[in-house]
């Protein structure tokens, strides 16, 4: 059974998230965020079907009392219900609702299928949201190389190595907090990533460097994690959240806007300049970051403006002026 992070959360629901660690083999960072939106959902179902009054405050709603009894008389208009809710209450995106979507259908299919607590699945015609998709946001070359640049302090060779290996790697930033010593065996990293899944990613000469120059300062004595390969301040393994001030520090120190790039926008420039400049095919790609869907990759393979324009230069027809050649042709003449 996983940790029991999930209080107040009632019986069917506990046991619907040991279901997707053990048997689904979905990470606990998955099943916390499964949690996270089945918890919401449920507080609203007590508010939908009036068994709290609307004046309670959302967050404060106790949901351990929830049962098949409850469960089985959700229907489809619910659950569309709920989604209204989220979107206009909560101001939830397409991309949080179509989440939402899939962990309702989970549960429901879980419950009805598996567990067999309720006769009919009330998710089954529930239709997603539909996404729009979006170029995702990198910095081009000379942004990565001034964002280099602009590492310097007490824990410059540490930074350097966090952002080399963001944007060499693309890596996580789960994955890369959780990076061990014993890690890194004969110039390959091997990371733990979505699901558990395990994938080995070959270190270039700048990731070598910057871990080596980074080894050389790394704290030995009172280390509280030693096998942690980033350690904090406190000589503990870093935290995403420490890590995230990291890279906002330097983003905004190489003068670019913190706003538009994070951590993850850093992961989508190491693979768009691995796909532009490296040749890299598309299915490696899918393997050095660890998609499982070969989908997912194909976000990273738009093209840039000036590829674009060179597309378009490239046409046939690009050069060509109808009056120029009426001069030239009655010049002849």
């Amino acid at each position: 059974m996983i940790k029991d992070n999930f209080e107040g959360a009632p019986i069917l629901l506990k046991d619907f998230l040991n279901y997707l660690h053990t048997i689904r083999g979905k990470s606990i960072n998955t099943i916390q965020v499964y949690f996270y939106d089945l918890r919401i959902f449920l507080r609203f179902i007590k508010v939908h079907k009036k068994i709290v009054p609307k004046s309670i405050e959302f967050n404060t709603i106790d949901i351990s009392d929830v049962d098949e009894k409850l469960i089985s008389t959700v229907n489809l208009s619910d659950l569309y219900a709920y989604m209204s809710f989220v979107s206009n209450n909560r101001s939830n995106s397409s991309y949080a609702r179509a989440r939402k979507v899939a962990s309702l259908k989970s549960f429901f299919k879980y419950l009805t299928n598996k567990a067999k607590l309720i006769d009919k699945n009330p998710a089954l015609e529930l239709e997603s949201p539909k996404i729009v998709k979006r170029l995702p946001r990198y910095l081009n070359i000379d942004e990565s190389k001034q964002l280099l640049s602009s590492v310097d302090g007490q824990y410059s060779a540490r930074d350097y190595a966090i952002l080399t290996l963001f944007l060499n790697c693309g890596l996580r930033l789960s994955e890369l907090v959780g990076i061990n010593l014993n890690n890194i065996k004969n110039n390959t990293l091997t990371v733990i990533g979505k699901g558990d899944k395990e994938r080995m990613i070959p270190l270039n000469a700048a990731c070598i460097q910057a871990i080596d120059n980074y080894k050389k300062v790394r704290p030995v004595e009172g280390v509280k994690d030693k096998n942690a390969l980033f350690l904090s301040e406190r000589k503990q393994r870093i935290s995403k959240s420490t890590v995230q001030y990291i890279v906002k520090k330097y983003i905004t120190s190489a003068g670019l806007d913190p706003k538009r790039y994070s951590t993850h926008k850093l992961r989508h420039t190491a693979a768009t300049l691995m796909y532009r400049y490296g040749q890299v095919d598309i299915r490696s790609l899918q393997e050095l970051l660890g998609h499982e869907s070969i989908s997912t990759t194909e976000i990273y393979t738009h093209l840039d403006e000036q590829q674009l324009r060179n597309a378009v230069d490239s046409n046939p027809l690009s050069n060509f002026d109808p009056n120029k050649n009426i001069k030239q042709t009655n010049s002849k003449e």
